[in-house]
């Protein structure tokens, strides 16, 4: 395959802590520095996902735009299936969108509590595909109730997105979609083991085609390095302390040190005694040059882009100005 110039393997996260009204902007800005893709996260409470997406598309000409993602339980897929369609038709080429089981404190908040998260992804994951490729449902036996409910504007050929970590999950998704989002936190190995579990899944369903691997980056870049890594360190003890050892973090070897360190004290231990070597593995940090190393190390492992959440959030236009200049320019050096 021939290797993809270094901006068409990059985008950019928008934090559901983005103010709305900033996200058009932003946008501009993104498409402007030379990035391919944006996503939208719909992180509850935080930034609607498609009224999000929508904002992002009209903002931009040839960005692709990316929800990364809606929770199968939040809304019928029927609904999802209609709102997909909308902006798939409207843009036509540029609409990647993502569904995921959502985040279990997120969806319990709400009182959503399916028997089997597995089972509701692939019917909402189907359901959906058969809606946009213009079937009529009637079905009564699922987690969702359909009678005869088709699209009036349906999409032919639309990639649909997974975005999952666990290993169940995971060759799901190389069963039932086109393409699998990773989540912040993805180390190499964590990518390359990833691929593993997606490719029983593909290989089950006898599906062709590449199926894409975008990953989510924890990111921060400054010319001084120090800097960067301490902001790194931070962002990480924050979700390492609330997430815990995960599918995420297993690959990397990490998780049996990290539960000895959430016994002993949370987030702010976690910041204090962390190895050096955990922000080299879970985040692209520091300058210019290292971040280019490391984001290189991911597309190597099989990542098919790389989608930047800057996680100093008050500097996101110098990030991503600095990035466009003097990082991406030397992703693809040897």
């Amino acid at each position: 395959m021939a290797e993809q110039s270094n901006s068409s393997r990059t985008g950019v996260l928008l934090h559901g802590t983005t103010r709305p009204e900033e996200i058009a902007g932003l946008c501009a800005l993104v498409e402007t520095l030379g990035f391919r893709e944006v996503w939208l996260a719909e992180d509850y409470f935080f930034l609607g996902g498609f009224s999000s997406a929508a904002m992002a598309l009209q903002a931009s000409r040839n960005l692709r735009v990316g929800l990364g993602v809606v929770a199968s339980v939040a809304r019928h897929p029927a609904v999802t299936a209609m709102e997909i369609s909308t902006l798939a038709r409207a843009y036509p080429g540029r609409f990647m969108p993502g569904i995921g089981h959502g985040a279990p404190a997120w969806t319990r908040q709400m009182g959503l509590f399916p028997k089997s998260i597995l089972a509701v992804l692939r019917e909402t994951m189907t359901c959906i595909r058969r809606l946009l490729a213009g079937e009529t449902i009637t079905q009564h036996d699922g987690h969702f109730h359909f009678d005869r409910i088709a699209l009036h504007h349906p999409v032919e050929n639309l990639k649909l997105y997974a975005g999952v970590s666990g290993a169940k999950s995971l060759e799901l998704a190389g069963e039932i979609a086109d393409a699998t989002i990773l989540g912040a936190l993805s180390s190499p190995e964590y990518i390359r083991s990833a691929r593993e579990h997606i490719r029983r899944g593909v290989e089950k369903s006898a599906r062709t085609g590449e199926h894409e691997l975008p990953t989510l980056v924890l990111y921060a870049v400054d010319r001084d390095r120090k800097a960067a890594r301490a902001a790194a360190r931070s962002s990480l003890a924050f979700y390492l302390g609330m997430a815990g050892p995960t599918a995420l973090t297993e690959p990397a070897g990490i998780n049996d040190e990290l539960a000895a360190m959430l016994e002993r004290g949370g987030a702010e231990l976690i910041e204090a005694e962390m190895p050096e070597s955990w922000i080299d593995q879970l985040a692209v940090a520091g300058d210019p040059e290292e971040c280019a190393m490391r984001a290189r190390a991911l597309l190597e492992a099989g990542a098919s882009s790389l989608v930047f959440a800057p996680i100093r959030t008050d500097q996101t236009t110098s990030q991503l100005t600095m990035t466009a200049h003097e990082v991406l320019p030397l992703l693809h050096r040897p």
